[in-house]
């Protein structure tokens, strides 16, 4: 049986922490690696992509932590880019399953663990942890960084975070750990105050990035000049990039002391990282491309991106999305952005169905079978551009299906 439908069994529905907290206590867990923790609404998987590379680029063993995964779970845990074995990854799932099913533990607390198990097996020099939803009962809040990030603060997970911006912001803070620093950018009024807040009570201070200059398009991807490194360039055409690799590059200035890196080796470390299935160029005949933005600030993110890198084109956009998210503001940021939108749905117990777009079937058409759509748009638009988009887990089945078999 593959590790993906192992995990399947430990499916967990609500949001709280005190099983995870009673396991862990159980083994007497502990874990000593220098950690830089990254929450935020969005933009942290990049940014923990971008630390990775600069700091394994500088010669440092860096275990990674993402999610959530597009293809296997083994993605989500990564030491210097390589994803952990099946082997190693049942090794420790079956030295602790007894206690895993004891504690009726969630397949994403299972991951995390095992993460950290695997980290300290392979005596990493610095890890870099992507929080998997919100921050301060995150499954992966349960280590001391040596710094902290917070990427971006909008509504997200309204039901599980809050219903405003500073109680989200609340809930983010979670990750501010006791004197230990933590870095954010101009956020709201209410979220900035919010972390001004938590951070004095924690005794930690409170970092920004600088804001970039001279950002430009470029044949390679993104060109941006970031003081002191002077001109970086992103593998990506998305402008929103720029802003995630600021994080990075600030983050490398505040523990320079701590882990001593080259400015060569931070620009060639930043320009390795590919993002899959964020603003990825799948056909250049027609130009298609595959953005997994999933909520409102990440879509209209990715629009004005998309608008400027396609100039005056015609788009044709692709659209599914999980019936948790919120359908109206996503369809508004893509249904604007093109000729004309195909709402359609693929295997995927969350996905959404043709009933469940019946408010929007009046200004959009509906597609069953994804795959035969996206076929028919690039047959009859070679000269445009064809988004697909919606739900990164949309986006994976996509190029999974299709594309990479193209």
């Amino acid at each position: 049986m593959e590790i993906n439908d192992i995990l399947t069994n430990f499916n967990r529905n609500d949001y709280q922490r005190a099983n995870f907290d009673s396991f862990l206590a159980s083994v007497n867990f502990s874990f000593d690696i220098p950690a830089i923790h990254v929450a935020g609404t969005n933009g942290k998987g990049s940014t923990v992509n971008y630390l990775a590379s600069i700091y394994q680029e500088n010669g440092y063993k860096v275990g990674k932590f993402t999610s959530p995964y597009l293809l296997q779970v083994n993605e989500m845990i990564c030491v210097n880019n390589t994803p952990i074995s099946d082997e190693d990854f049942l090794n420790i799932f079956h030295q602790y399953e007894k206690k895993f099913k004891k504690y009726d533990l969630s397949s994403f607390e299972i991951e995390t663990f095992i993460a950290y198990i695997y980290f300290t097996i392979q005596k990493c020099d610095l890890v870099v942890i992507e929080c998997g939803m919100g921050g301060e009962i995150d499954a992966t809040n349960v280590i001391t960084p040596i710094l902290s990030i917070i990427t971006s603060i909008s509504l997200e997970h309204t039901e599980f975070l809050g219903h405003s911006i500073s109680e989200v912001a609340m809930q983010k803070c979670g990750i501010i750990k006791p004197k230990v620093p933590v870095l954010i950018d101009e956020f709201a009024e209410d979220a900035v105050t919010t972390i001004y807040k938590v951070a004095k009570e924690n005794e930690s201070v409170v970092h920004f990035i600088k804001k970039h200059i001279e950002t430009s398009l470029c044949d390679e991807g993104v060109s941006l000049k970031y003081h002191p490194y002077g001109e970086v360039t992103l593998s990506s055409h998305a402008l929103y990039a720029t802003h995630d690799a600021c994080f990075a590059l600030e983050t490398t200035l505040l523990l320079q002391d701590q882990f001593p890196v080259e400015v060569s080796k931070v620009v060639s470390g930043i320009k390795k990282v590919v993002m899959n299935c964020r603003f990825e160029i799948a056909s250049k005949t027609p130009l298609v491309i595959l953005d997994g933005a999933h909520n409102p600030e990440a879509a209209k993110l990715a629009c004005d991106s998309i608008s400027h890198y396609v100039g005056g084109k015609p788009i044709h956009v692709i659209f599914s999305c999980f019936r948790d998210k919120n359908l109206g503001s996503l369809l508004s940021n893509f249904g604007s952005l093109g000729d004309d939108l195909t709402l359609t749905t693929f295997p995927h117990p969350r996905s959404r169905k043709e009933d469940e777009y019946f408010l929007f079937l009046g200004d959009y058409p509906y597609v069953e079978d994804a795959i035969s759509l996206i076929k028919q748009k690039m047959e009859e638009f070679k000269d445009d551009v064809i988004v697909i988009t919606g739900s990164l887990a949309f986006v994976a089945y996509v190029k999974r299906s299709y594309f990479n078999d193209v």
